[in-house]
């Protein structure tokens, strides 16, 4: 949620959707499955790039409410969106440019997210403050802790068989 434009549904709607990031090889095949990879439009020689229809929809539209989002406020992203068009692109070719650059930083943000997390004390991979089996002193957990006794019978009235 520290980007520009991503509330908590936003916000949602990524982590719940992606899942994992790790199951993306890199941000061009994030950009591919979430529909922000241009497709090639051209035709002679006019060359030019429109939005992919495929893709996850509702990652698409959390991307493009962050780019509204960053083109209303005096942000990074309109500063960008500023320079694709004097660089004489129309303005959906520029939301376009921008939407692909904010789903390369959310694949960013989230690939160092997931890295912080994979990583305990001291930045290793698997370490933890608890004690191990490898400790002098192992704590048992709940499932190493002896059962108790066997169950104590109750009398139980006889209910006669009538007939």
């Amino acid at each position: 949620m520290d980007l520009t434009g991503i509330g908590p549904s936003g916000a949602a709607r990524l982590l719940g959707d992606i899942g994992d990031i790790a199951r993306f090889a890199d941000r061009a095949h994030f950009a591919s499955w979430n529909g922000t990879a241009p497709i090639d439009a051209s035709s002679g020689e006019q060359t030019r790039h429109r939005l992919s229809r495929a893709g996850n929809r509702r990652i698409n539209r959390a991307l493009h409410i962050m780019a509204i989002v960053q083109l209303r406020r005096d942000t990074e992203g309109r500063r960008y969106y500023r320079r694709r068009l004097a660089a004489g692109k129309t303005p959906m070719e520029a939301l376009r440019a921008l939407k692909r650059r904010l789903s390369d930083i959310v694949y960013r943000r989230m690939v160092a997210d997931a890295r912080l997390l994979r990583t305990g004390p001291g930045g290793h991979v698997g370490a933890t403050l608890q004690s191990s089996a490898a400790d002098p002193n192992p704590k048992a957990g709940t499932s190493e802790k002896s059962l108790p006794g066997p169950a104590e019978s109750h009398l139980r009235a006889l209910i006669p068989a009538g007939g």
